[in-house]
């Protein structure tokens, strides 16, 4: 997947990636559903209309989309968890190397010496096939 940092979807604030976690599991939801999911797992208190509200930004944001069913809301992530990691990791890793140029190659370079050579060979596999 080629992304730069004008088609990459955004970054998530804390309770954008609590919520999308949730979307991510159950796929599609209302917003009720998500809210009493989210109470049940946090020691925090969210309110409905903050849950609602956070989701219609999502919407926005191109990260979930919404359909109507009477008067009931549906949300449904636009992506998969791991298209998003992928679409945010190739933004900000051009980002870095755009900003930094070679000082960046440098320390991924020594990242990469660091890995257990089966890792490695792993991963170089992995970015051929993707570059394909």
């Amino acid at each position: 997947m080629s992304t730069d940092a004008n088609s990459a979807p955004p970054e998530l604030h804390e309770l954008e990636s609590e919520l999308m976690e949730l979307m991510w599991e159950h796929g599609e939801c209302n917003v009720r559903a998500v809210l009493e999911d989210l109470n049940q797992r946090s020691d925090k208190e969210r309110k409905y209309t903050t849950v609602m509200t956070t989701m219609a930004r999502l919407d926005r944001k191109g990260l979930l989309v919404r359909r109507r069913e009477g008067k009931t809301d549906i949300y449904k992530p636009t992506m998969t968890r791991e298209e998003y990691h992928e679409a945010r990791a190739a933004a900000e890793v051009g980002a870095l190397v755009a900003n930094y140029g070679e000082a960046a190659l440098v320390h991924f370079a020594r990242q990469m010496d660091q890995l257990d050579p089966k890792r490695r060979e792993q991963l170089r596999r992995l970015a051929r096939r993707d570059a394909s």
